[in-house]
């Protein structure tokens, strides 16, 4: 797996290279061919990859160290259900966001691009629901020891709500409102 370096535009270096071209009048835009369009499809999700294995896997070890501690033993029987569906759902998250490595290695050299993008592609969205999941029932078994239940229960809602908003709906209505901005550029 190389990765291309994204060229560095001094007056903007603070922006991110992939948004930097909508700053661009169209006349100065250079269409991307679609060769360009996968390569940095890849190279984004290769970018995004490697921030979420590092959460994923440190908090994955984190759960797996629980079960070694003393008070694992004196917990109840639902901590105990949490805590299990935590560490599946921990494992599930890993593999999610592990596998488009596994695939690139596995189908390097064989012309599947495209194929290996859009497979990528929906891998990250799963392990990103996945890995939510997994924080929130983590926060749910370290809550659920800590204050009561109820207390538990409603600040691990409002975390996920949170998740929710931050992770899927932002960026849902941002694309739908720049859809809508470039239908109006258009007419």
């Amino acid at each position: 797996m190389t990765m291309t370096k994204q060229p560095v535009d001094p007056a903007g270096a603070d922006r991110c290279p992939t948004c930097a071209d909508r700053d661009t009048s169209a006349e100065e835009k250079q269409p991307e061919s679609a060769r360009e369009r996968v390569n940095r499809r890849w190279n984004e999700i290769l970018q995004e990859t490697r921030v979420a294995q590092t959460g994923v896997q440190i908090l994955f070890g984190f759960l797996l160290s629980v079960a070694f501690t003393p008070q694992f033993r004196t917990l109840d029987t639902f901590d105990h259900v949490v805590y299990v569906i935590t560490v599946v759902l921990g494992a599930s998250a890993t593999a999610a966001l592990i596998a488009p490595v596994s695939i690139h290695r596995i189908l390097s050299g064989q012309r599947m691009k495209d194929d290996l993008v859009e497979t990528a592609h929906r891998l990250m969205m799963c392990g990103m629901v996945l890995l939510a999941l997994t924080i929130g029932c983590a926060l749910l078994l370290i809550l659920h020891v800590v204050v009561s239940d109820l207390l538990a229960e409603l600040l691990v809602g409002g975390v996920m709500l949170w998740f929710g908003l931050c992770w899927y709906a932002l960026p849902l209505w941002l694309r739908r409102r720049s859809t809508r901005r470039l239908g109006r550029e258009q007419d």
